[in-house]
């Protein structure tokens, strides 16, 4: 068993990160690592190719984190109005869910996926809240939801 220098392209659990040169068995490099395009032998073309990788992914990130940042701009100081059956006592049937404040938003042309919508439990009465979303793991904005009686 003769270890082999293999390039990774990609972070492999237990292995190492995108970018770094680790030593493993030929078998494991020639089987596993080249044919799912997760590492590549160590050339000058393959640390070409890795610089070009991270290069694109950099510029990427950059661009998502601009978008999330213009989004949450935009979201600064927007509302939306949920409305709901309510029952005696201002008892509301059911619950306003992160899918429901998405549809609202989504009425007034504001693209929020339910899965951004930080809810840690249902809106279970009236009232006015302040709901975050995670646009990005380094943005995050927030919407005043108003849960009105139908």
């Amino acid at each position: 068993m003769v270890p082999t220098e293999v390039l990774l392209l990609a972070d492999v659990k237990d292995l190492g990160a995108e970018g770094d040169v680790v030593r493993v068995a030929d078998g494991y490099a020639r089987n596993y690592l080249y044919p799912r395009s997760l590492g590549a032998p160590v050339t000058e073309a393959t640390r070409r190719r890795l610089a070009k990788m991270r290069q694109t992914r950099e510029q990427a990130v950059k661009m998502a984190l601009k978008t999330a940042q213009d989004l949450a701009e935009k979201l600064d100081g927007v509302s939306c109005t949920v409305t709901v059956k309510v029952g005696e006592g201002d008892k509301l049937y059911g619950s306003v869910t992160a899918a429901m404040v998405a549809d609202a938003l989504k009425a007034q042309e504001l693209d929020i996926d339910r899965s951004q919508l930080v809810l840690e439990s249902p809106i279970r009465e009236l009232g006015v809240f302040t709901v975050p979303i995670r646009l990005h793991p380094d943005v995050e904005a927030s919407v005043r939801v108003w849960v009105v009686e139908e």
